[in-house]
């Protein structure tokens, strides 16, 4: 693997994940186990399959976490630094942040909290072949209207950032992936909360900077809810999201400890953590199963997450629904419709439905 020289990285993992919440009272967003490893060691694997060494990672919630996991990224083949967000930034100001870590003339910066297929190799190039002061990653998605929408010319410069609009000119948009130069991140206003899109960028194109594009149809998801959590591990472990993080992908990962009755069915892009049990009968599609998540008999666990500790018994359905870490549903229950049961929480026991928080 050569190095790609002259160029490092930034991953901003400092959110809350309030949209992720109960799982993400007692971990970060990127910390999360998206099949069976941390999420953000994924986008670690890339950024070293492309070659970048060098990763500052910008924290704030639970910051420590992430240094008592990955180190100093010596086992990922990585040097790996720290910056502590004390007060929130926005995210250029969160980039701006680390600035006095960097030591290249490209800065590839990242939102931790996205999966994505992007060459990175090839994002770097036509930033340098550009000679641009600022290069973005910009994915065509089939319904722009929920995205602010930035628009290219011919030549692939960035033309404008347009807030969301019923009538979006383009179906591009903002992939949270972007390289700067140096100087540029430098002079980012310090010490105050910066919006990349609606300051830094548009101040960029206001003063003649030269803004790239990099469009392109790759995969690409952002993790911030329930769904898409479950989407992405599952699309991680069956092969159709990239990472250099799993060696082996098909259709579940069982990981050590777990025990699986030979009459029950793990498929669909399942993850099921350490010291797990799946019973007899029961059926896991599509799930995220935390470490110690216990499916009793005849359970069926469709598109969705169970904390650890959690306990789903015998006759209960989950679909499209969150287990906070040690919660119990009751037997014969259904959680449907993107319920939620927060940590601890013991649902009663005799087909209760539940469609909301609990």
């Amino acid at each position: 693997m050569s190095e790609l020289q002259g160029a490092e990285a930034v991953v901003l993992v400092g959110g809350k994940g309030t949209r992720l919440r109960p799982l993400t009272l007692s971990a970060p967003k990127p910390m999360l186990p998206t099949a069976g490893v941390p999420f953000l060691t994924h986008l670690l694997s890339r950024i070293r399959e492309a070659g970048m060494t060098h990763v500052v990672l910008g924290t704030s919630y639970k910051a420590e976490v992430f240094q008592e996991h990955f180190g100093d990224g010596t086992a990922l083949g990585l040097e790996l630094e720290y910056v502590v967000e004390d007060v929130p930034l926005d995210t250029a100001g969160a980039i701006r942040n680390v600035a006095h870590k960097l030591r290249e003339r490209d800065v590839v910066v990242f939102n931790g909290d996205i999966l994505s297929g992007v060459d990175l190799r090839a994002v770097v190039d036509t930033h340098r072949k550009a000679e641009a002061d600022a290069t973005l990653h910009l994915v065509r998605v089939d319904d722009p209207r929920r995205f602010g929408c930035v628009p290219t010319d011919d030549d692939g410069r960035v033309t404008a950032f347009l807030e969301k609009t019923e009538n979006p000119p383009t179906n591009q948009i903002n992939a949270g992936c972007y390289v700067f130069r140096r100087e540029v991140i430098e002079d980012i206003p310090a010490g105050r909360p910066v919006s990349v899109e609606r300051e830094t960028f548009p101040g960029l194109l206001a003063a003649g900077a030269r803004v790239q594009g990099y469009v392109d149809a790759s995969y690409w998801l952002d993790l911030g809810t329930p769904a898409a959590f479950v989407q992405g591990s599952a699309d991680l472990v069956r092969g159709i999201a990239p990472t250099a993080a799993l060696t082996l992908q098909g259709d579940a990962v069982i990981l050590d400890g777990a025990v699986v009755d030979g009459s029950a069915v793990v498929t669909g892009g399942a993850t099921i953590g350490a010291n797990c049990t799946v019973a007899a009968g029961a059926v896991v599609d599509g799930s995220v199963l935390f470490d110690g998540a216990v499916v009793g008999e005849g359970a069926r666990v469709e598109r969705s997450v169970l904390g650890a500790n959690s306990l789903v018994q015998a006759g209960a359905v989950v679909s499209d629904a969150v287990i906070g870490d040690d919660a119990v549903v009751g037997a014969r229950c259904e959680l449907i419709n993107g319920a939620r049961v927060w940590p601890g929480v013991v649902l009663p026991e005799g087909g209760v439905r539940f469609s909301a928080d609990v």
